[in-house]
């Protein structure tokens, strides 16, 4: 596998928020999002074979692993280096931008599928089998630019009845959308939805690597 960095932190997004977690960041992403925070990991990255990176994620000594991007699934190692997580008795969390199939990735990965708003600029990558694959472990987030956004997330939300078959987070972009907007919005619209803010950057500066 070719890997960006792997690292030791506080999840700063899902329903794992708060909690600490190996992150094993995997390079390459055939999207290019409008608002995207880790660009750094389009490129380069050092090949790793997965027993190498299973002895690294050990030596944490944390039982939570969540594989990201970059675009994981990208690489046709990601779905038995899952397996071998899982297999090892770790919790597994694999965030994936929606655009690639998930029907490979093993039942027992926890899945946060992030369904691309207009305003990313790659609603039309989005691969919509997806979410008919989805358990009930597994999550659905949207990140939003802005109204438009919001507006195009509550119709896909009730088309799909999302929020009837998982998790579901409406996320604002990091300094983009006003978060008292957006909660305001999805109260006044009553919506079965969790509001989510990307933890981390308040901890750290947004921009710090490996956090």
């Amino acid at each position: 596998m070719r890997i960006t960095e792997i690292f030791h932190s506080i999840q700063g997004e899902s329903s794992y928020a708060g909690q600490p977690c190996v992150f094993v960041r995997l390079t390459g992403c055939p999207l290019r999002c409008t608002w995207c925070d880790t660009d750094y990991a389009f490129y380069g990255g050092r090949e790793c074979s997965i027993d190498d990176v299973l002895a690294q994620v050990q030596d944490y000594g944390c039982r939570l692993v969540e594989v990201t991007g970059g675009e994981p699934l990208v690489q046709a190692e990601c779905p038995p280096f899952m397996t071998r997580l899982c297999d090892a008795g770790y919790t597994v969390l694999l965030e994936t931008s929606g655009a690639v199939d998930i029907a490979p990735v093993d039942p027992r990965v926890h899945v946060i599928l992030d369904v691309k708003c207009p305003g990313s600029g790659m609603a039309e990558r989005m691969h919509w089998p997806n979410l008919s694959r989805l358990a009930p472990k597994d999550e659905v987030k949207f990140v939003l630019a802005d109204k438009a956004d919001y507006d195009w997330a509550r119709e896909i939300l009730a088309q799909y009845d999302l929020a009837d078959h998982c998790m579901v987070h409406f996320s604002p972009v990091f300094g983009s959308l006003d978060l008292r907007e957006l909660a305001e919005w999805i109260l006044a619209d009553r919506l079965p939805v969790r509001f989510q803010i990307q933890l981390h950057k308040y901890i750290w500066t947004p921009d710090m690597r490996g956090v």
